[in-house]
């Protein structure tokens, strides 16, 4: 088996929508709550409220700037949690892969405290004996990151001017179609080929969904101070996969915490299999 190495697009992907392969061809999905009129355009009430909805939504990522608030992110078997703390320069992800049964399972405990990044790595399943430098790599300790071979790494690295590892913000601004369904509750479509920055899709994992990436179903949720508490794609089947869900929550917003260093005795420096694997 081959073994391939985790660039930050194919972490994403594995992460998010791992076996995503390629489209079904079809292209179509439909969303009832925006049928338009028989003249093909859609009433102006419903318009209207469409935009309202959008703009709800839209204004609901504003908190998330704000760099204060616990999140996290499932999809297709894996999982992905933590909180950003930009009062203190401070923010902390972890991330399992698969699991022990899985050809390959990951496990990953990332801090970040600028300057300074640290990864604690688990590798199991049949094929981690096959990933160089193994030993290495499963330590049981965090390895402190050079910086400057993790730039522009989304998989290891965080950018803290762009504080939201879900990148909702951008999700939202590709909203092509929204409703209100109930108090705080929306559900409509995503074109979410305008959203390979977001974070949360990889830009392959877009490619393969081919016409179906401009209308991808997805149900949201806001708290009762108009801040985004939840947020679920429908990703449609596409190739060999299953359609699936790829849900985003937020919690805690204003109520995270400052992020604590690893003690010096749990810290080693990460050695160059660490970084091929991500690179």
């Amino acid at each position: 088996m081959k073994i391939r190495r985790f660039s930050a697009t194919a972490f994403a992907a594995a992460l998010l929508i791992p076996g995503l392969a390629a489209c079904n061809g079809n292209g179509s999905t439909s969303d009832a709550s925006a049928t338009p009129s028989a003249s093909g355009s859609v009433a102006p009430s419903a318009t209207a409220s469409s935009s309202a909805a959008k703009q709800a939504l839209l204004d609901s990522t504003n908190a998330i700037r704000e760099g204060n608030f616990k999140f996290s992110m499932t999809g297709a078997g894996s999982t992905a949690e933590g909180q950003v703390h930009e009062p203190s320069q401070s923010a902390d992800m972890r991330m399992t892969i698969g699991d022990p049964s899985s050809d390959l399972m990951m496990k990953l405990d990332l801090i970040h405290a600028k300057p300074d990044s640290w990864v604690k790595l688990e590798l199991g399943g049949t094929a981690a004996t096959q990933i160089p430098g193994v030993k290495n790599l499963n330590t049981g300790k965090y390895h402190h990151l050079d910086q400057n071979r993790i730039k522009g790494n989304r998989a290891l690295g965080f950018d803290f001017e762009k504080l939201d590892p879900a990148g909702s913000a951008v999700l939202t601004q590709g909203i092509t179609e929204v409703r209100q369904t109930g108090e705080g509750a929306y559900e409509g479509t995503v074109d979410v080929s305008k959203a390979a920055e977001a974070g949360s899709l990889d830009p392959a994992v877009i490619t393969a969904l081919g016409a179906q990436a401009e209308s991808v179903p997805f149900t949201a949720k806001v708290d009762t101070q108009g801040r985004l508490s939840e947020m679920v794609l429908k990703i449609p089947a596409a190739g060999q996969s299953a359609a699936q869900d790829l849900k985003i929550t937020y919690t805690d917003y204003g109520n995270a915490s400052a992020v604590q260093k690893p003690s010096a005795d749990q810290v080693v420096e990460a050695p160059a299999e660490l970084y091929n694997l991500f690179n």
